[in-house]
């Protein structure tokens, strides 16, 4: 088999995998995703034990137990460019040899559970909300630079995204589904929807503050997409890199969504904290 090399693949003196810093073994079959760096320990509080906690840059990871069940929770920082990294570094750590560098014969498959902050474009979408990403349609580039496979369905939709938005300049959209056993598992009786994952928190979101907006309708123009059920619900900035890179490296992918905003009533959470730390303990509550 092909040898990773040294510049693909960089390996820090103590072994363990550039950015993260984490070792084999370090990591959990599940994972749970968060942005913020400090949301990491709100996760791992209601670990039994932690046994386990590294850290570089913005990428803290602990890794613990909860009874039987070992879980790792790792902060992202924001953005799908971090994303890269994470879920590279974390298939690295599962799927290749450091010491050969190279690709394990045996492959694990992570499950992949991001918990994150949104804000809901809909009306009928009330701040508190604990949504779920059915699909992650992203209007960053990350995927330009990725080869993927996608079904007749996904390709369909994603038809119909490309004709709604192709006056935007510059876009290629994505679109991936979320893995359908955690989806049925974890987002048993929630709220699902198509969440947009955008390359910036400010203008890309529809946000107008002092530099002006290209897209001054977009909020509008998104919030009108249909195919058949479905329709875009909340924006954030990592859903659709982390369903499209774990597809492609055979991970399985879901995204829960604390909703904190509505931006159609510009409405803002009174106590964003209280709705975090809900999703957190759903989600723990229902890991398969």
């Amino acid at each position: 088999m092909k040898k990773i090399s040294e510049t693909d693949l960089i390996i820090n003196p103590d072994g363990s995998v550039y950015h993260l810093n984490l070792l084999p073994g370090d990591v959990a079959e599940t994972v749970i995703t968060v942005g913020d760096p400090d949301r990491v320990a709100s996760v791992s509080k209601h670990f039994d034990r932690i046994e386990l906690k590294r850290g570089k840059r913005e990428f803290i990871t602990h890794t613990g137990y909860i009874g039987p069940k070992r879980i790792s929770v790792i902060s992202t920082g924001i953005g799908t460019d971090n994303i890269d990294i994470v879920l590279n570094e974390l298939d690295a750590v599962v799927n290749v040899d450091f010491d050969s560098r190279i690709v394990n014969s045996e492959l694990k498959s992570l499950k992949i559970i991001r918990i994150g902050t949104s804000g809901a474009i809909q009306e009928d979408i009330p701040v508190g909300t604990i949504m779920i990403s059915e699909f992650g349609l992203g209007l960053d580039a990350l995927m330009s630079y990725y080869a993927a496979d996608s079904t007749a369905d996904i390709r369909n939709l994603l038809e119909k995204v490309q004709n709604h938005f192709k006056y935007i300049r510059g876009i290629n959209p994505y679109i991936t589904a979320a893995d359908k056993g955690l989806l049925e598992i974890i987002g048993k009786g929630l709220r699902k929807g198509i969440t947009v994952t955008t390359p910036g928190f400010y203008a890309p979101q529809g946000r107008d503050v002092r530099a002006r907006n290209s897209v001054p309708a977009f909020i509008d123009d998104l919030r009108t997409f249909r195919s058949g059920h479905h329709r875009i619900t909340n924006l954030e900035m990592e859903t659709a890199g982390i369903y499209a890179l774990a597809n492609a490296l055979g991970h399985k992918a879901l995204s829960v969504n604390a909703i904190l905003a509505n931006r159609v009533k510009f409405e803002f959470s009174n106590n964003a904290a209280a709705v975090i730390d809900e999703t957190i303990q759903l989600v723990l509550s229902r890991l398969p």
